[in-house]
């Protein structure tokens, strides 16, 4: 009796089946890819925030000791905003952002500002800065701001940063996981960079939605 005609013919049978589903798996991962994607793009006409504008300052590699002055001191806003102007030369990536960003960029700093010198990396060339560095404003708004409201409520409106504050303390808002300082943080990116023109919202966010 031939043992191996059974293994043959299960392979046979059994190895079309494993490469369909492999296939289909990984045509699944490429559709999930195109899908994130696409919504990364719908909401690409809101602000970028301080995360994402200091992680592209400093993929412009400035020198060691400007990257150490920038993660590792403590300052208001405006300290920090004349800082970031007086080290413009050496930290050429600054000189690409406007006015609005720079402020955006000094007000993150503001409340992100020092970090732990655990998370000060030694070699500075070869950093994931998206992902090392806190969370700011904006990821704030589109991680909490939608779960029960269309994020073109948030970024249309212009509010001072005590109204936003007031909203974030309401009982239908309270339950965010947000600390205070990353609340503060939240209102203060809103101060700067919502009231944006429904005229510059993609169509299928400006339908539906509430004010506060």
């Amino acid at each position: 009796m031939n043992t191996l005609r059974p293994l043959r013919h299960l392979s046979r049978t059994v190895l079309p089946l494993v490469l369909f589903f492999v296939l289909l798996l990984l045509a699944a991962a490429l559709l999930l890819t195109h899908l994130r994607a696409q919504a990364a793009d719908v909401f690409d006409f809101i602000p970028s925030g301080g995360r994402t504008l200091l992680a592209k300052t400093l993929a412009s590699r400035p020198p060691a000791d400007e990257v150490k002055g920038l993660l590792s001191a403590k300052h208001t806003r405006e300290e920090w905003l004349s800082y970031l102007q007086d080290h413009s030369k050496a930290i050429t990536g600054l000189k690409r952002l406007n006015d609005k960003e720079l402020l955006t960029l000094a007000d993150y700093l503001s409340f992100n500002m020092p970090l732990t010198a655990a998370k000060i990396p030694a070699n500075p060339t070869q950093v994931n800065w998206e992902k090392l560095l806190p969370l700011d404003g904006r990821d704030f708004t589109l991680e909490y701001c939608q779960s029960c409201h269309i994020i073109t409520v948030v970024i249309t409106q212009k509010r001072s940063k005590n109204a936003w504050l007031g909203s974030m303390n309401k009982p239908s808002h309270i339950q965010i996981k947000l600390t205070e300082e990353q609340r503060e943080a939240l209102a203060s990116y809103l101060v700067l960079n919502a009231a944006i023109p429904i005229d510059d919202v993609p169509e299928e966010l400006r339908a539906g939605g509430a004010t506060y």
